[in-house]
């Protein structure tokens, strides 16, 4: 399973709820996630995709640090089983 299979399909999954998962592209700040994930009811989180068993960079470790300390929903997703879970994390209520 390759990383844009996954990426793909949180994609999918993403739309079939009614959302929206976007290729997040920030110039001049590395390493941020690569999925901005939008919800109905303005639910948010950020998804990090990796190839299964692959772990992120320091420095997309660090983005997600401190992007979780600022209280955003901020996932590492490496296999398609973990996608409906972090879905359900991002639509339910804080």
């Amino acid at each position: 399973m390759r990383e844009r299979n996954i990426e793909r399909r949180l994609a999918m999954e993403t739309l079939k709820r009614g959302g929206v998962a976007l290729k997040f592209v920030s110039p001049g700040c590395a390493g941020v996630p690569d999925r901005i994930v939008m919800m109905p009811k303005g639910k948010m989180g950020f998804a990090e995709l990796k190839a299964p068993h692959q772990k992120p960079r320091p420095l997309q470790e660090r983005r997600i640090r401190q992007m979780r300390a600022m209280g955003f929903k901020v996932f590492v997703i490496d296999g398609i089983e973990q996608i409906s879970r972090a879905l359900d994390e991002i639509e339910e209520d804080s």
